[in-house]
C-alpha cells in the first residue's frame, strides 16, 4: 500500500519547477556539471544544525562544549565550518586527530576517544597534546610508560549498562559492548590512574546512535553521574568535564519524528545539574559529541539512474552501490529517495532500486514507493551526510565520487572525483612479476 505524505515538507526540501534545490542551486544543474554519483553538502545546513543544537543545550547550561564526531564526516571543509561555529573535535583515531589538527583545530580542542589502541597510536595522541579518553586498564598502564605522561591530565571512558541504537552494530553501551570499562572497576581504575601519575580530570560515556527520544540517554546521564559522584566521593577526583557522548538521531523515514530537543535538552540538563548538586561537584564543563545530527540531513547522493529492469521484481538500476553509500546494506537502514527532476510526481509502483555492484546485498531500497521511473531520471538520496564517504570503499574497483559544497549560490568542488588511476595508489608489485 503507498501511503501518501508530502515528503518536501517532511524533510524540509526546497523545490522548484518540480527540481529538487540544494542552497539557492537546482540538483540537476549540479549533477550536469560535475556528474553522478555525487555527494552534495549544502554548507547553512551544517551551520545551522550546529547552531541549534549548541544553542538548546548552552541556553540552559553556559559551560558546554560540542565535540563533534568527525567519524560522521571527515571533509576537510566541513571540518573547517565547525571550526569556525567553536565546536571542538571527537576523535576515534589517529588519523582523525592529524586530519583536525589540518583543519585548523587546536590540540585543546580535540578529545581522542580510541578502543584497542596501540603504543603507537597513544604515543601519537599524547605529542599531538590532545585529551586522551582511556577505553581500558590497559590502556591506561601502558599510557604510563610513554616517556612524559607523568602528570598528564587524562578522561576515562566507562560503560554505563544503557543500550541504544537502531541496530546492534550502533550499540555502544551494555553488557555486550567492547567500549569502556564497567562502572563497577570505575573507582579502583581512577585510583590507578592517580597511583600511575596522571591527574583524571574528565569522564565519558556513550550509549549508540540514532536517539530520537530522551528516555535511554537520560538513564545514561543518570548512571554516569553516580558513577561520578562516588569516583569524586571516593577518590577525590575534581572532574573538569563530563562527557556524554553523543547519537543524536534524526528522522530517516517519513514517519519519524524530529527529536523533541527543547525537552531533550531540559530534561538532560536538569539531571545533570540535579545529580552536581547531589555529589557537590561544582559546576564542570558538560560535552556532548554530536556528527549525525550536525551532518546528517545536510548532504545528499545524487545519482543517476541507468537501467529499468524488469525479470521476476521490477528494478530502477542506478550509478552507485554500497561503495557510495554502505549503511542500507550494512545496517538495513532506510534512506529516503526522492526523483530530482520530477519532485511533484506521485508514487504510483513499488520498486526495487538497486546499485551497480556484484553483490545480491547492493540494494538501496526494496519494494519502495515511487513514481514511474524512467532511464536518465536524477535520484536523490536523502540524509546522506553521515557515514556516507566516511564508509565508502574501491570495491568491484570503482572509484569513489566526488563530493561538493554548496553555500547559497555558490558551488565548489571539496573532494575530487577519482579515476582508475587512484585504485593503485600505494601498491606495488615485486620486479619478478613483471617479467
Amino acid at each position: 500500500m503507498i501511503i501518501m505524505i508530502n515528503i518536501n515538507d517532511k524533510f524540509n526540501l526546497k523545490v522548484e519547477h518540480d527540481h529538487l534545490y540544494i542552497g539557492d542551486v537546482d540538483a540537476n544543474d549540479i549533477a550536469e556539471k560535475y556528474g553522478t554519483p555525487l555527494y552534495v553538502i549544502d554548507e547553512q545546513k551544517v551551520r545551522n544544525n550546529y547552531q541549534k543544537l549548541y544553542n538548546a543545550f548552552s541556553e540552559k547550561y553556559s559551560k558546554l562544549h560540542m565535540c563533534y564526531a568527525a567519524k560522521a564526516n571527515t571533509s576537510l571543509a566541513v571540518l573547517r565550518i565547525l571550526e569556525e561555529e567553536g565546536s571542538y573535535i571527537d576523535a576515534v583515531s589517529p588519523g582523525e586527530i592529524y586530519t583536525a589538527l589540518l583543519a585548523g583545530f587546536t590540540p585543546e580542542r580535540i578529545v581522542f576517544t580510541g578502543n584497542n589502541v596501540t603504543n603507537e597510536e597513544l604515543e601519537y595522541a599524547h605529542k599531538a597534546g590532545v585529551m586522551i579518553n582511556l577505553d581500558s586498564i590497559s590502556a591506561l598502564e601502558r599510557l604510563s610508560k610513554i616517556e612524559g605522561t607523568e602528570g598528564k591530565e587524562i578522561s576515562i571512558r566507562v560503560n554505563p549498562m544503557v543500550e541504544a541504537g537502531h541496530h546492534e552494530h550502533c550499540i555502544t553501551g551494555g553488557p555486550k559492548s567492547k567500549f569502556g570499562i564497567r562502572e563497577d572497576e570505575a573507582v579502583e581504575v581512577y585510583q590507578k590512574a592517580i597511583d600511575l601519575g596522571f591527574k583524571p580530570v574528565g569522564m565519558h560515556s556513550h550509549i549508540g546512535s540514532e536517539i530520537l527520544e530522551s528516555e535511554p540517554f537520560m538513564l545514561a546521564v543518570e548512571t554516569m553521574m553516580n558513577i561520578a559522584g562516588k569516583v569524586h566521593t571516593d577518590v577525590g577526583v575534581d572532574f573538569k568535564f563530563l562527557d556524554f557522548g553523543g547519537g543524536f538521531g534524526i528522522p530517516y523515514e517519513p514517519s519519524e519524528e524530529p527529536l523533541d530537543l527543547e525537552k531533550f535538552t531540559t530534561d538532560i540538563i536538569n539531571l545533570f545539574t540535579e545529580k552536581l548538586d547531589e555529589y557537590d561537584m561544582g559546576r564542570p564543563e558538560m560535552y556532548v559529541e554530536p556528527g549525525r545530527f550536525i551532518v546528517g540531513n545536510a548532504e545528499v547522493l545524487l545519482t543517476r539512474v541507468n537501467t529499468i529492469k524488469e525479470s521476476y521484481r521490477k528494478f530502477a538500476g542506478v550509478d552507485c552501490g554500497f561503495g557510495t553509500l554502505l549503511r542500507p546494506t550494512m545496517y538495513g537502514s532506510y534512506h529516503h529517495i526522492v526523483v530530482a527532476n520530477n519532485m511533484n510526481a506521485a508514487d504510483t509502483q513499488q520498486i526495487d532500486i538497486a546499485g551497480d555492484l556484484c553483490e545480491s546485498g547492493d540494494l538501496f531500497a526494496r519494494d519502495r514507493p515511487m513514481p514511474e521511473l524512467k532511464e536518465g531520471d536524477l535520484l536523490a538520496i536523502l540524509n546522506a551526510g553521515a557515514y556516507a564517504f566516511s564508509m565508502a570503499s574501491q570495491y568491484n574497483s570503482r572509484p569513489r565520487p566526488a563530493e561538493v559544497m554548496v553555500n547559497k549560490e555558490q558551488v565548489d568542488v571539496i573532494r575530487r572525483r577519482e579515476n582508475f588511476s587512484d585504485l593503485f595508489n600505494g601498491q606495488v608489485v615485486p620486479i619478478r612479476l613483471l617479467k
